[in-house]
């Protein structure tokens, strides 16, 4: 691991727009405060394999960053908490829609190929969420972890940070909700059923489609769509909450599987159910347009047409009575089309619960005495 204040690789240029195995964006493409342009160049000196159209291989970065602070606070009306905490930024799943892609730009890289590959480690996490449950003036409500990165994406194995973040809240008795796409969850499980059973924890997997393959492109790194299905069942069978996140839901492509998913993720054992429309914030909409392009070329107007039918004619509308729904004809039946399968399957009819903030501990920081020493 190499610290991101000294230290940056020079070895990514501008990618060509050919998939890459195993990455979800085609191009990377500059973030809107780069100053300087950049032009991809054939100088002559392309690989074999890139002579074949196959691009060279893109190895992932871990950068340490020390945060100066854990938790953010947001007053969104449309998003259910209020406090969330992200120990990475950038994820290596690759999604090629993740409305966090636009945060690398303000890192001076590209939320393109650099967000799925140059991932920075918070490692002092762990530390900073133990100070700030200890202050005084610090009032407890429910943590959402790993909403903007996935908490438990590849590079948790070895850091084992949000593993940190978990002990630190259930040794303070500190409710949280976590949303993940990825099967090392069950990893935690010795920290994260105790507290469900205590009425502190509970769980959403985003489930876009049931097709492997499209899965294979959508979110190239993360867990396949029936590992996924079992991770339910085994959050479920530990006693957890766990719901099921359909998001997003992308037209022509995902849109079509939605009430199977449910279907699957309902007989998996998930006692609740969400969906959101896709979200094309900022430099998000054009490398989903590259992808389109890359990936479904023959139905690649069809879908931006129909995203448009629910944005108002534009790409994407961030007003927050509309930019997880959609309006118009098109999202209303969508709409339908979800309620009535929640409906049918029995989702959604117990309450997702409230967490319990009565046992919060408020542990008081030691002591250095280490001054007194010098009397």
């Amino acid at each position: 691991m190499t610290n991101s204040h000294i230290r940056f690789a020079t070895e990514f240029p501008i990618a060509p727009p050919t998939p890459r195995k195993g990455r979800g964006a085609v191009t990377n493409l500059q973030g809107r405060y780069e100053v300087d342009q950049r032009e991809a160049v054939d100088d002559g000196w392309l690989s074999a394999a890139e002579e074949e159209g196959e691009p060279k291989a893109l190895r992932t970065q871990v950068f340490e960053e020390r945060a100066k602070s854990i938790l953010t606070r947001n007053a969104s009306p449309d998003i259910p908490f209020g406090v969330s905490l992200n120990p990475y930024r950038g994820c290596e799943h690759g999604c090629i829609y993740c409305f966090a892609r636009p945060t690398h730009s303000y890192l001076g890289l590209s939320p393109g190929l650099d967000f799925e590959s140059r991932i920075y480690a918070k490692v002092n996490a762990p530390e900073l969420l133990q100070r700030e449950l200890s202050k005084k003036s610090y009032v407890p409500e429910p943590i959402a972890l790993g909403v903007n990165t996935d908490a438990w994406q590849p590079v948790e194995r070895d850091l084992r940070l949000t593993r940190r973040v978990v002990e630190v809240l259930g040794e303070r008795n500190h409710p949280f909700a976590a949303i993940t796409k990825s099967s090392l969850i069950e990893r935690d499980l010795d920290l994260l059923a105790p507290m469900a059973a205590r009425g502190q924890f509970m769980a959403a997997i985003t489930v876009t489609t049931l097709d492997a393959e499209i899965a294979r492109t959508l979110e190239p790194r993360a867990a396949t769509p029936s590992r996924r299905l079992r991770t339910i069942r085994t959050l479920s069978e530990a006693g957890i909450p766990v719901g099921v996140s359909i998001a997003p839901v992308i037209p022509f492509v995902t849109e079509p599987d939605m009430e199977r998913v449910l279907e699957a993720c309902a007989e998996a054992g998930a006692c609740n159910a969400s969906y959101i429309v896709l979200r094309l914030p900022w430099e998000v909409a054009p490398l989903f347009k590259d992808w389109l392009a890359a990936h479904f070329p023959d139905r690649a107007e069809r879908v931006m047409g129909r995203v448009r039918d629910m944005r108002g004619g534009k790409d994407y509308d961030s007003d927050f009575s509309k930019r997880m729904k959609g309006e118009g004809l098109w999202a209303d039946l969508l709409k339908q089309r979800f309620q009535n399968a929640v409906r049918r399957l029995g989702l959604n009819r117990r309450d997702r619960g409230i967490l319990d903030m009565s046992h919060f501990r408020r542990v008081e920081p030691a002591r250095d005495d280490s001054q007194l020493d010098l009397f």
